[in-house]
C-alpha cells in the first residue's frame, strides 16, 4: 500500500502513512501558465492499495485531485482509497431557490467514479455520502480536537448554533465539560447576529467549537457574547480552517486562541486527524 499526498494535502498524508507504516508517495504538481493543472504519480503503484489524500480547497485542488485519481488509475492500481479531508462545496446540499445546482450531490457522484473507497472529515452534512455508490465514510476529528483542547482545562464547550450541537456536545464528553449554544441568524455571507442565551460561564473557561469557521464572524460575535456574560476566556476551535479574507485579524482581538485541524493546511493547524483517517482506512484493508 502506498499514501499519496496532493500538494494540499502533503504534511497529513505524510502523517497517515506514518500511521498505516506504508511508504509516502508526493505527487509532482505543476501550474501552467495559464492556471491548468499538471499531475504525475512518479513511482509505480500497479496492483497496489493506493490512498490518494488531497483537500479540494480552493477550486485548483479540486481539479488536482481528480487528476491524481486518475493518474492512479492508469497506473493500474489495484484499489484507489480516495481521502478528501476538508470536502469542499459541501454546503450546497440541497435546492434553496429555483434553478439552482446541488454542488454537493454532483461533486459525490463525480468522485465516487474515480474510487473504489472515500474517506472525508467532518463533513457538513453527512447525508451527502448518500449520493454516492461505493463505500463512504464519515471521519470524526472528536478524539484529535479534544486532546488539544486539554491544555486549556475547559469548564463549558459552545456551539455557536443549534446545528452543531452534536459535535459539541462529543467534545464536552471527552473533556468532562459542560456544553450549551447560542442561537445564531447568518445575516450575509460576512456578517451575523448570535442571539443572548442565558449560559453559565461566569469565572469560566470556553471553548467555541465548529465544523468550519470560514469568515470568523459567528465566532467574533460569539467571544463578545460570552465575555459579556463574564468568561474568564474564549478559545476557538474548528475542524477545517477556511480562514477567509481576514478571518484571523478579526478573531485575534476576542479570542485567547483560534486553531484548527489539518485537513487544510494552516498555520493554525495544530492537531491532526491522520489518526482516526488510518483507523478508517484499515477496516477496508
Amino acid at each position: 500500500m502506498k499514501v499519496i499526498g496532493g500538494s494540499a494535502s502533503r504534511k497529513l498524508s505524510k502523517n497517515i502513512a506514518k500511521e498505516l507504516g506504508c511508504d509516502y508517495v508526493e505527487a509532482e504538481v505543476k501550474t501552467f501558465p495559464d492556471g491548468e493543472k499538471y499531475v504525475r504519480i512518479p513511482e509505480k503503484v500497479e496492483n497496489e492499495v493506493v490512498v490518494v489524500v488531497q483537500t479540494t480547497y480552493p477550486n485548483e485542488n479540486l481539479i488536482e485531485m481528480l487528476l491524481l485519481l486518475d493518474s492512479a488509475r492508469r497506473w493500474g492500481a489495484k484499489r484507489i482509497i480516495g481521502v478528501i479531508p476538508y470536502f469542499s462545496y459541501a454546503r450546497q446540499d440541497k435546492i434553496f431557490k429555483e434553478g439552482e445546482a446541488v454542488s454537493a450531490e454532483i461533486l459525490a457522484k463525480i468522485f465516487s467514479m474515480h474510487m473504489d473507497f472515500f474517506a472525508t472529515v467532518d463533513i457538513h452534512n453527512p447525508e451527502i455520502l448518500r449520493w454516492m455508490n461505493i463505500p463512504a465514510e464519515n471521519v470524526y476529528a472528536t478524539e484529535p480536537l479534544s486532546e488539544y483542547l486539554n491544555r486549556y482545562n475547559i469548564d463549558v464547550v459552545i456551539s455557536p448554533d443549534k446545528g452543531s450541537v452534536e459535535r459539541g456536545r462529543r467534545v464536552a464528553e471527552k473533556l468532562g465539560a459542560e456544553w450549551d449554544y447560542l442561537e445564531k441568524k447568518r445575516i450575509d455571507g460576512m456578517n451575523v447576529e448570535i442571539k443572548p442565551r442565558k449560559l453559565d460561564v461566569e469565572g469560566k473557561r470556553v471553548a467555541i467549537v465548529d465544523d468550519i469557521i470560514s469568515t470568523g464572524g459567528t465566532i467574533v460575535e460569539s467571544s463578545k457574547q460570552l465575555k459579556a456574560q463574564g468568561a474568564e476566556f474564549v478559545v476557538a476551535g474548528c475542524v477545517h480552517g477556511v480562514f477567509a479574507a481576514n478571518a484571523i485579524e478579526r478573531m485575534v482581538p476576542y479570542v485567547k486562541d483560534v486553531f484548527c485541524s489539518d485537513t487544510i493546511e494552516r498555520e493554525q493547524s495544530k492537531y491532526s486527524v491522520a489518526k482516526p483517517i488510518a483507523l478508517t482506512i484499515q477496516r477496508w484493508l
